[in-house]
């Protein structure tokens, strides 16, 4: 399992985009699903996207469109490219992944009680 410390967030206006970004540290990265979560106080965590090492992708229907979850695995490093930005993706975001099934549900049920401490990275979308 590896659990990254995601950058990038931001304030943004509605339509805007962001760019958000998670680096690891360890050299089994490039083989594992890395998945980017969601989540706002009081609400469940939500899974957003995901990536195999192949680079397959999935996302949840919420997204679909406006988000593009990639990966360097030469740098490490996953990406969530977020288009379109509307009021309610507005919550902290957290990365990571592990050799488990890649599908952004099942990753998610795998993290879901995780603790990431202070390892999000908040996005704001308002007028």
């Amino acid at each position: 399992q590896v659990k990254m410390v995601a950058s990038g967030g931001d304030s943004v206006q509605p339509g805007g985009s962001l760019r958000l970004s998670c680096g690891a540290s360890q050299s089994t990265y490039s083989s594992y699903c890395m998945g980017w979560f969601r989540q706002t106080p009081g609400k469940e965590r939500e899974g957003v996207a995901s990536i195999d090492s192949d680079g397959r992708t999935t996302y949840t229907n919420a997204v679909k469109g406006r988000f593009t979850v990639s990966r360097d695995n030469a740098k490490n490093t996953l990406y969530l490219e977020m288009n379109d930005l509307k009021p309610e993706d507005s919550a902290m975001y957290y990365c990571a992944g592990d050799g488990g099934y890649c599908y952004f549900g099942d990753l998610l049920q795998r993290w879901r009680s995780e603790d990431f401490g202070n390892q999000g990275t908040q996005v704001t979308v308002s007028s």
